[in-house]
């Protein structure tokens, strides 16, 4: 029995691959494998290139590793579910751990999964400046491959799975996101391009109202429903934070709204010219 290989694998039970999307975080992607080993089978890591000991230090912990250049969320999870060696799937970040409350459910219940059709949700809570933020958010992180595919989406990608077939985990997963200031607006950077990019591209309008009115919404559900004021100055920073989240994917939807107007606009009157027997000629 190797060190990646439940204590109810085999007959009268369900095998479970956790999948593991990775790049340059070695300084935590351990304590994220090591979460995984009371229920799993298998741990599959897909490396996007990193250029750090991510992958040699998987490699010792008894994964399967495969490098994959980044291609994007929802095609790398993909990639990673497409390649475990079992039909059922728990999904974990590099920067996520698994608490033993959670991991002892999952394990109980694999000789109960018999019906592909249902899901598994999970609570994850997150981190901010040191301390731990009480209100979090479930996920679906469990299910059958066969039954569900990931949602092609630029950001959040999940299994696409409705809530009336997801049943509740017991236990937490802990998110370690903050790393520090600079890397969080880096990030927010990138994730609000996605988000943005996202909303243009399925058709959605871009709406002033929107840009006024959800960042100050943001904030309230955040520091006073969400309950962020009793955490002082890590709550209040983590609601301006998501203040700036909703401008910035606001303005960036903007932009490329505006983008495309222009494009068309610039399209149509090229047609316009040469429908008449005109050419516009560009100075190189």
């Amino acid at each position: 029995m190797d060190s990646m290989t439940s204590v109810l694998g085999g007959r009268g039970s369900y095998p479970i691959s956790a999948v593991i999307i990775a790049q340059d975080d070695e300084v935590r992607i351990s304590a994220a494998i090591q979460s995984c080993r009371l229920f799993a089978d298998e741990v599959v890591v897909i490396d996007g290139g990193s250029k750090d000991g991510t992958v040699q230090l998987s490699e010792s912990l008894g994964c399967r590793v495969y490098v994959n250049p980044w291609p994007g969320y929802a095609k790398q999870r993909e990639f990673g579910v497409e390649r475990a060696v079992h039909d059922w799937v728990f999904l974990i970040d590099t920067d996520e751990v698994v608490s033993e409350e959670l991991a002892q459910d999952i394990l109980e219940r694999k000789p109960g999964l018999t019906d592909a059709t249902v899901a598994f949700s999970l609570y994850r809570i997150g981190d901010f400046l040191g301390k731990w933020l009480d209100k979090g958010e479930y996920l679906v992180r469990l299910y059958n491959r066969k039954e569900y595919g990931i949602r092609n989406s630029l950001v959040h990608e999940m299994p696409e799975v409705s809530e009336e077939r997801t049943v509740k985990l017991n236990g937490t997963l802990w998110h370690q996101g903050f790393r520090s200031i600079n890397d969080h607006v880096a990030r927010f950077n990138k994730y609000t391009d996605l988000e943005a990019q996202s909303a243009f591209a399925s058709g959605k309008p871009f709406k002033l109202s929107h840009l006024l009115l959800r960042p100050p919404a943001r904030f309230l559900q955040k520091y006073f429903v969400h309950g962020l004021f009793k955490k002082g100055i890590s709550g209040f920073a983590v609601s301006i934070f998501w203040v700036m989240y909703e401008f910035m994917v606001g303005f960036k939807h903007y932009e490329l709204h505006s983008s495309g107007k222009l494009t068309r606009h610039n399209a149509m009157g090229q047609a316009e010219k040469e429908n008449k027997g005109e050419r516009s000629y560009v100075v190189q």
